[in-house]
């Protein structure tokens, strides 16, 4: 008797999950900012100067509408935005990741978006690289700390941090948590919604 208990128990943690492999951490991903998984090529009539100037200028009105560019070079083909802070469930109207999963993190914790297009040539028309990069906030201690300080206080009055942020320096501050694929997915389907118009 005690061997089929010990068989259905171990069948039930089989088939609970228990004995699954985990997945991959994301605090260990490091996402590459100009990777090719999230793309498209947009086929045009006619390529040449004309062609690309507006498709950049549709691009760049298309990344405008989610976050603020940092740099945008048509020669180059690249367009950077300054980091933005994730909208939560509590901001419906604020554009960001359509995931509920993303609105729902961003609601309890500090999350931002780093977004980087490229865009570049090939056979009959142009590739469109959108890479949307997400980032944890990491604070050594609360920045609204009220536990404790009602008899000294030995923090400054005003809190001033002048912070330069740069997608090129690590910042020890924010923490890398990988790639967010459905605000990806929804800046390529603005473009070629767009572009197509």
């Amino acid at each position: 008797m005690k061997k089929a208990a010990w068989l259905a128990m171990g069948l039930a943690l089989a088939a609970g999950g228990c004995l699954a492999p985990s997945a991959p951490t994301p605090l260990l991903s490091r996402a590459n900012p100009y990777d090719t998984e999230n793309e498209i090529v947009l086929a045009t009539d006619q390529p040449g100067g004309e062609a690309y100037a507006l498709l950049f200028e549709r691009v760049l009105d298309v990344v405008d509408d989610d976050f603020e560019i940092a740099f945008a070079s048509r020669y180059d083909g690249r367009i950077e935005c300054k980091p933005k802070i994730a909208p939560g469930l509590e901001q419906p109207l604020k554009p960001g990741s359509p995931s509920l999963y993303e609105r729902t993190l961003a609601s309890f914790q500090t999350y931002r978006h780093r977004c980087f297009v490229i865009i570049q040539p090939v056979d009959r028309g142009y590739m469109i690289n959108v890479t949307v990069l997400l980032e944890l906030e990491d604070l050594p201690h609360p920045t609204r700390d009220v536990m404790g300080g009602a008899a000294f206080r030995s923090d400054a009055d005003v809190d001033r941090r002048f912070e330069t942020i740069d997608p090129a320096v690590v910042s020890h501050v924010w923490i890398p948590r990988g790639r967010d694929v459905p605000m990806e997915q929804k800046i390529l389907r603005k473009i070629r919604w767009r572009v197509n118009e």
